[in-house]
């Protein structure tokens, strides 16, 4: 059977997937994007310690990690799901914003630079305290200096719009309705350039469907693995 390798988002680890592994009919490799300062980096540490041919998922910059993945190792991947990520190179506007968040978290601020500037922005109910606690602990337990240098991989990320272009095998985009880092421009994008694909648009979530709408993310999971 194809293992899965699931890619979380930034600042997060396996607990951001939720109940969405032990659901699916599949052995799952959790990896996290935490090696080097770039996304190549991260992506070849990934792909050193995963099977020899897999499926693979991302969330967010676990999306673009993957998407390095499909770059580096076209013929390892079965099957693509992307899910509230983008395809594109960082816009000016969001890069000139990381240094200033990165000297704040290095100078012991990491936990006010995800609540103020990022965590109010990752969910469809901003009053989901749970959720909210959840991302704070994961944040927390990797670190200003994972901070730092996912900050800089995806500060200096390269377009895969055509890495996705290339790409013949069963894919699913996925995203939250309400998702603000990653609109749906984004996945109407992706969902363009990869023949095989399958949009999903799921009501009631924002940048973390799996915590959000777990029900409904492992249903769109489980189809794709079918497909």
């Amino acid at each position: 059977m194809t293992r899965l390798v699931l890619i979380p988002g930034m600042m997060c680890d396996a607990r951001m997937w939720g109940k969405v592994p032990a659901a699916l009919p599949c052995p799952v490799h959790h990896a996290l994007p935490v090696t080097g300062e770039t996304i190549s980096d991260m992506a070849t540490a990934i792909l050193s310690d995963a099977p020899p041919q897999f499926a693979l998922a991302g969330l967010s910059m676990g999306g673009i990690v993957a998407m390095e993945m499909l770059r580096q190792a076209p013929d390892r991947v079965r099957r693509l799901a992307l899910m509230d990520t983008n395809p594109l190179a960082e816009a000016p506007e969001a890069q000139t914003r990381r240094a200033p968040q990165i000297a704040r978290a290095l100078a012991g601020d990491l936990e006010g630079v995800m609540r103020d500037e990022m965590k109010p922005n990752y969910l469809a109910d901003p009053c989901d305290t749970d959720t909210l606690d959840l991302c704070m602990d994961m944040a927390r337990a990797l670190g200003p200096d994972v901070f730092r240098r996912q900050s800089l991989a995806l500060r200096d990320r390269a377009d895969r719009t055509e890495t996705l272009r290339r790409y013949k095998g069963p894919a699913l985009v996925l995203m939250g309705e309400l998702d603000r880092p990653c609109p749906r421009d984004r996945h109407d994008l992706m969902h363009s350039l990869m023949p095989r694909s399958t949009l999903v648009i799921l009501p009631g979530a924002g940048h973390l469907p799996p915590l959000e709408q777990p029900d409904r993310t492992i249903a769109a999971l489980k189809e794709w693995l079918d497909t």
